[in-house]
């Protein structure tokens, strides 16, 4: 009798005639091209099969293994980060009605959905001030790297695409992947090593009929805030060129949103905005531009329109106003293979800004400019410690750096000894800044942690390294 796997439910027969249909005389003809000395010849060694009680044990006794990133000793950010979630965000977006739901390619069935990111897009274009946010992207590096290719689609027979020096390290490897096909030219903009400001001398001498559009972050990468915005908004826009911003939503609450000082496009990360860390996703891709038909019509992803009956009494409607990807019309002419948005993710975010609107927004931003900053200035009164290292404003992230002889990693293995997530070390990706770390301060971390932080770095600091 021939043995059936009960979770293969394919039989010989089946097999046989699938061969049949595709030219082949058994399994081993499907892997012919694969060369004989890399084949694997002997029986692989696995263990045996558990039960699922025993798979639960095994796994609770892995996951107990984990340090809880939630007592506030997690000062690791880089662009993703700790924030709290009220208990009503994922009682929402967790409803049936949003995770169940299929991408809104008929509007007569997903009304509910097409509404709910039209209020997300809707909301970010009142934070961000801008005209235009579409209903997300993956996440902000390919947000950034779209924005990159959208200039020189707008600004035809430009090919240059400036960033500044301080760029997030893996958006600018993200941003290469996307322009190198397209034959777009990504250079640096060099900045001043102890403000973190773009040096304007140096953005204007690459400035050319060439440069499609400029890119900063603000607050940036290293946590210093860009106070030079209008000056470079205006050069950017007197070449001609494209200016793009990326920026911290959170931070909003508190800093002037990117269409107040002339962005044409923005893009940001969404993760902050009611989405866990959760082991490095799901991100979210935040994209916006000016209400200008060449940009708009240039735009990758959805963007959800609202529309209305000719004749009283009115009643709204929802459609893809927008939806330029290969899987539609255009084709070739495709803005953007991207293949789908997050849409839950989007929700979510739609959820979470509803929950705080612009009182709790402002508040939050006081909150995480105050403790950063107390962060910051307590780390920089221990001998040895410049902190913050980078710019005369900070908000959320700051640079540290050690100049008494211990390296990051020193300070980062005497911090994890003592329970502590320090932040990401910078010495690899920014030499310049010698040995330096990344840190990250968000409403998370109270008092008492940051002080054991502050404590705890002088110590290892004052020891070099070792423990007294």
């Amino acid at each position: 009798m021939e043995y059936k796997h009960p979770w293969i439910p394919i039989t010989k027969a089946t097999e046989e005639e699938m061969l049949a249909s595709i030219g082949k005389k058994n399994l081993e003809d499907l892997f012919c091209n694969i060369p004989d000395k890399f084949r694997v010849k002997n029986e692989l060694d696995l263990p045996e099969s558990h039960t699922e009680l025993e798979v639960i044990r095994r796994i609770q006794e892995l996951a107990d293994r984990n340090v809880s990133a939630s007592d506030g000793d997690v000062f690791l950010g880089s662009g993703v980060g700790m924030h709290y979630i009220p208990a009503i965000v994922p009682a929402l977006a967790g409803r049936s009605e949003f995770v169940t739901s299929y991408t809104s390619y008929q509007a007569e069935i997903s009304q509910g959905m097409l509404q709910t990111l039209f209020e997300y897009q809707s909301l970010l274009s009142e934070i961000l001030q801008i005209d235009v946010v579409n209903s997300s992207m993956y996440d902000m590096a390919t947000a950034v790297a779209e924005a990159a290719r959208m200039t020189t689609r707008v600004n035809k027979n430009r090919s240059t695409f400036l960033v500044p020096g301080s760029i997030n390290p893996e958006h600018y490897q993200v941003i290469h992947t996307y322009t190198e096909p397209a034959g777009i030219d990504v250079i640096k903009v060099d900045f001043d090593k102890e403000t973190g400001l773009m040096i304007l001398s140096d953005l204007e001498a690459k400035m050319s009929d060439k440069v499609a559009g400029v890119y900063i972050e603000n607050p940036s990468h290293l946590g210093f805030i860009e106070t030079q915005v209008d000056e470079i908004a205006k050069l950017v826009h007197e070449k001609g060129a494209l200016f793009v911003v990326g920026v911290d939503i959170l931070s909003l609450g508190v800093m002037r949103p990117p269409g107040e000082y002339d962005a044409d496009i923005v893009v940001a990360e969404g993760q902050h905005l009611g989405s866990p860390m959760s082991y490095g996703g799901p991100l979210l891709g935040i994209f916006g531009c000016k209400n200008d038909r060449k940009l708009i019509y240039q735009m990758p992803g959805r963007l959800v329109g609202m529309t209305r009956t000719e004749e009283e009494p009115y009643e709204n409607g929802y459609v893809l106003t927008l939806s330029p990807r290969e899987q539609h019309i255009r084709r070739e002419k495709a803005t953007s293979n991207i293949c789908s948005n997050q849409a839950l993710a989007a929700v979510t975010a739609a959820v979470y800004m509803s929950v705080l609107g612009p009182t709790g927004l402002e508040s939050l931003g006081e909150t995480i400019s105050l403790k950063s900053n107390y962060a910051a200035n307590r780390l920089g009164k221990i001998s040895g410690v410049r902190s913050p290292a980078l710019g005369e404003f900070i908000w959320k992230e700051f640079v540290v750096q050690f100049e008494s002889g211990i390296t990051a990693k020193q300070v980062h293995d005497g911090l994890l000894k003592l329970g502590i997530q320090g932040g990401k070390i910078l010495t690899d990706e920014f030499p310049e800044m010698g040995e330096s770390m990344l840190f990250c301060v968000s409403e998370m971390h109270s008092q008492k942690s940051i002080d054991r932080l502050v404590k705890s770095v002088e110590e290892i600091v004052t020891t070099g390294g070792a423990r007294q």
